[in-house]
């Protein structure tokens, strides 16, 4: 005997007979599906913030100088740290390799920015940490290059 999580709409009527035949349907959307969305999407933001700090390398030192002013390191280090974190991090994340590396380096992003700079900025902080937490908890699904590179490694034994 089997358990599984979906719920029988065969003796239930009217709406909540409708309402457990949605979340049926609902439940039949593929996981990777939505990790896919959420490495796009927090690709997106990291490579928009990566490629203004490469277009004008003076306003960003001059950003970290008098803007962004981290406690304990040089604004010179902290762009190029930053601007690297940031690149490579959406680079990784939007093909799906090494994808919860990844995701852990840019949630280090995230939580300096949120302590030490914008911390009023917490609601856009919390919409890039959800897509994050789903890649560190549960990997970059079946549309990515650690997928690929599991099977061939697993193949290979």
């Amino acid at each position: 005997m089997t358990m599984t999580n979906t719920v029988s709409t065969s003796h239930r009527t009217g709406i909540a007979g409708l309402y457990a035949s949605a979340l049926d349907r609902i439940n039949l959307l593929p996981l990777s599906l939505v990790q896919l969305v959420s490495r796009l999407a927090v690709a997106h933001v990291f490579w928009q913030s990566s490629q203004s700090k490469l277009a004008s390398w003076p306003v960003t030192i001059q950003l970290f100088t008098l803007e962004y002013r981290l406690p304990f390191i040089d604004p010179g280090v902290a762009a190029v740290l930053a601007t690297t974190a940031e690149f490579t991090g959406c680079v990784l994340i939007l093909f799906g390799l090494f994808s919860r590396l990844a995701a852990l380096m840019l949630l280090g992003v995230i939580s300096t920015i949120q302590l030490l700079v914008y911390p009023q900025n917490w609601p856009d902080h919390l919409l890039w940490t959800a897509p994050l937490l789903l890649i560190l908890a549960r990997g970059a699904g079946v549309v990515s290059l650690d997928y690929l590179a599991s099977r061939l490694l697993l193949r290979g034994r």
